[in-house]
């Protein structure tokens, strides 16, 4: 029985995925936020329970990536459209944008994840969890800040659609950006850009405490830390 066990919990994956899709056509973007964080959870710990049990199998390895692109790849597509449609109160061929987007990129990167050999031990492209998290948190900070700058700007005909054509590009970029999978050899630099990211996740959680703001922000400014600084070490090539 052991072995079915990781598929079982990526199955919650795609439950959660689905289901914050269904709230997210309702208009409840803060409730399909935080299923899109149970999928999240979900997809973390079907990896460890995998690795905990043995219980590797191509089965599981397919069931995940088609989890992952509902619940990271549809859901903050439908997410950003229904924002799109909410904000400027109409209809409009831009809000379909980042649902196209972002789906698209997402299973093409997820595709490519799946028989790319170079990417064992880091990222190439933006990792789709981490493009989902900033578009999620940025339309969960919205719906309970309407009044917010971010609420101004994504009332535009262009800001969701620049953005969600930015992530899809990031990830499928060749731009390499670091992941948490701990290995004993693990060279110092890279030991240096996780400490880095940690004083971030640090700072944003003490800045969102002093300014009051509620914690969505503060994932997305961590999210979005978590891009920029992978775009510096790029160009600075570190």
């Amino acid at each position: 029985m052991k072995k079915y066990i990781p598929d079982c919990i990526t199955s919650m994956n795609l439950c959660f995925g689905v289901i914050g899709v269904v709230f997210a056509f309702k208009g409840r973007l803060d409730i399909a936020f935080i299923l899109m964080l149970a999928a999240g959870a979900a997809d973390f710990l079907d990896g460890f329970a995998a690795r905990l049990l043995g219980a590797y199998s191509d089965l599981g390895k397919e069931l995940d990536s088609l989890s992952d692109l509902v619940s990271f790849g549809v859901l903050p597509g439908v997410m950003l459209y229904t924002l799109s449609r909410n904000c400027m109160f109409g209809e409009s061929w831009t809000a379909w944008v980042p649902l196209v987007a972002l789906s698209l990129a997402s299973a093409l990167r997820l595709a490519k994840f799946n028989v790319d050999t170079r990417q064992s031990a880091g990222f190439l492209g933006l990792p789709t969890p981490a493009s989902a998290l900033i578009a999620g948190s940025l339309c969960y900070f919205v719906a309970v800040a309407p009044g917010s700058f971010l609420a101004t700007w994504c009332a535009g005909p262009v800001f969701l659609p620049v953005l969600s054509v930015c992530l899809a590009a990031l990830m499928l970029s060749e731009i390499p950006m670091f992941s948490f999978k701990f290995h004993k050899d693990d060279p110092k630099i890279l030991k240096n850009k996780r400490m880095a990211f940690a004083i971030l996740v640090i700072a944003a959680t003490l800045l969102c405490i002093l300014l009051r703001l509620d914690w969505s922000a503060g994932v997305l400014t961590v999210m979005t830390g978590y891009v920029l600084k992978n775009l510096i070490y790029a160009i600075a090539k570190i």
